[in-house]
């Protein structure tokens, strides 16, 4: 999609957000390079704070290349919000019931007609102690497989100085100014995944790639090296329910 089609509604949006990004943040931006010209294709990115959205959005609008969003689709009954999702063209995503399926097939007809469909891959904000890339589910790497479009890993950082995930005091930290740190990666290579049944196996096996990715993306960006495990929450939840069982039978 070029710059000339990303339409009123999204320009609209870059109007609102724009000048108080500018305001805030600085900017340290890289891998531009790596957003493919035309055709579509697939970002995944890491989560970290509930800003960091426009941080990544501001970037890619920059590129011409606008991503379509998967958002909680209670956000589309939102006074002026979902207006404006609903505007952008960004894909509802209705979680425990059965229209989810209908998220990941719109992902998938976006993809097919020339469009960026952005992914956060960890499926909420992460709960890493450090605040680096979870495990990832699976739908990136089902989309990725299907399509057989390109899937650029972004790592950003900055937006968590601002507003760190899950902060219940200091829950705002503008100044002094934060740097909304971006980049982009070269394409991760799925190849080996063509053609194969997708499994649960397989599947797990191409979000690893595409985690691995965005994770040494991150190590870049913080001059600093991740776990050799990312945390897993479902781990740590079964782990937490069995402490609870434990304590419960004393």
């Amino acid at each position: 999609m070029s710059r000339r089609r990303i339409g009123f509604w999204y320009r609209l949006a870059a109007v609102i957000a724009k000048p108080p990004l500018l305001l805030l943040f600085k900017r340290d931006w890289r891998g531009m390079e790596h957003i493919p010209a035309d055709g579509g294709f697939i970002t995944a990115i890491n989560h970290n704070s509930y800003l960091d959205m426009f941080s990544y959005g501001h970037f890619q609008y920059n590129t011409g290349r606008v991503p379509r969003f998967l958002a909680k689709a209670a956000l589309f009954k939102a006074p002026g919000v979902g207006l404006m999702l609903r505007g952008t063209g960004q894909i509802p995503v209705y979680r425990e019931s059965s229209n989810a399926v209908g998220a990941f097939r719109a992902a998938v007809a976006a993809v097919e007609r020339g469009e960026c469909v952005a992914f956060y891959p960890e499926g909420t904000l992460t709960r890493d102690p450090g605040t680096w890339p979870m495990t990832g589910k699976t739908g990136v790497a089902r989309a990725a497989l299907q399509t057989r479009a390109p899937v650029i890993p972004v790592a950003q950082w900055g937006a968590n100085l601002a507003m760190p995930p899950y902060a219940k005091e200091h829950r705002f930290s503008f100044f002094p100014r934060k740097t909304l740190q971006v980049q982009a990666g070269p394409p991760v290579d799925l190849d080996r995944f063509y053609g194969k049944e997708p499994t649960p196996e397989v599947l797990r096996e191409a979000t690893e790639e595409i985690m691995a990715a965005i994770t040494v993306l991150l190590e870049e960006i913080r001059g600093e090296s991740a776990p050799a495990k990312p945390y897993d929450l479902r781990e740590a939840r079964a782990e937490q329910r069995r402490k609870a069982a434990g304590e419960g039978a004393k």
